[in-house]
């Protein structure tokens, strides 16, 4: 680690070295189900309890989270089984990169799929912000004072398949809606997202100033997103296809038009 600090200062460094995050994947698919329906008749919840409710996130065609709901069987009360995994990991590995380079684009397709055996509408959310780097745990604050706008994250598929929410856009912040309605044990939704870069303009901003030496002046270069950390999330939350109009405004608070015979939805 000194030896990366000591290089990253060195006046004759010209590229940033960064260490990618370990991404956690939030899942909140049950807790919009359960919003969403309010108080209803005993017949319908009886329906909508005998189901299973899960969705999936997918990166580069691998599940790497997901959050299922299990009848009660021998093993298991009738609860949740999930599990919280981690994007980039491999990044830099099916790059052929054993470092990070800023301009240079790295594939990240995500995608979700339904699999519960309820249909179901579905969001994504993503962000993308920075950490300092204090420890290897990555437990440290988002740090404010450096721009997410230099996280690029390209999107996919916008309009066939995915609706961006213009209103919601912030500089951390992506939301989509997947525009048809995603059915039981249906093949995983086309990509919403192609690829991450981090901006060739982060080796740009830096910092230099002299301090006296024997024998004359010494240079020092910082790089302003040295010792940086990346981060990219995703979160999925899906609602059940019954009365969804309903579903996604109370769950979202989103005003939706379904289609329910073609099984369409549009954001108005």
């Amino acid at each position: 680690m000194k030896s990366i600090i000591k290089w990253l200062k060195s006046p004759a460094a010209t590229m940033v070295g960064f260490v990618i995050a370990a991404c956690l994947l939030l899942f909140s698919s049950i807790g919009g189900v359960r919003a969403a329906l309010g108080d209803p008749s005993d017949y319908y919840g009886a329906q909508v309890s005998m189901k299973e409710i899960g969705v999936s996130l997918l990166e580069n065609e691998k599940i790497v989270s997901y959050r299922d709901f299990e009848k009660a069987g021998e093993y298991n009360n009738g609860e949740f089984t999930e599990e919280t995994g981690a994007l980039l990991t491999t990044m830099l590995e099916d790059a052929g990169d054993t470092k990070l380079i800023p301009g240079k684009k790295y594939k990240e397709e995500l995608s979700i799929q339904n699999t519960g055996d309820i249909d179901q509408y579905a969001r994504v959310t993503i962000y993308k912000y920075w950490k300092t780097k204090e420890s290897d745990n990555f437990n440290t604050e988002k740090n404010t004072t450096v721009s997410p706008a230099l996280i690029h994250v390209e999107l996919a598929n916008l309009g066939s398949s995915w609706i961006l929410d213009r209103d919601s856009i912030t500089p951390e912040r992506v939301v989509l809606y997947y525009n048809k309605k995603l059915d039981a044990g249906s093949d995983p939704t086309p990509v919403f997202t192609k690829s991450v870069m981090i901006d060739g303009l982060v080796v740009t901003k830096v910092r230099q100033y002299e301090t006296p030496v024997k024998g004359g002046t010494k240079i020092t270069t910082e790089y302003d997103y040295s010792g940086r950390t990346f981060v990219l999330e995703a979160t999925v939350d899906a609602v059940q296809d019954h009365h969804a109009e309903d579903a996604i405004k109370s769950a979202w608070g989103t005003n939706a038009t379904v289609d329910e015979a073609a099984g369409t939805l549009s954001i108005d």
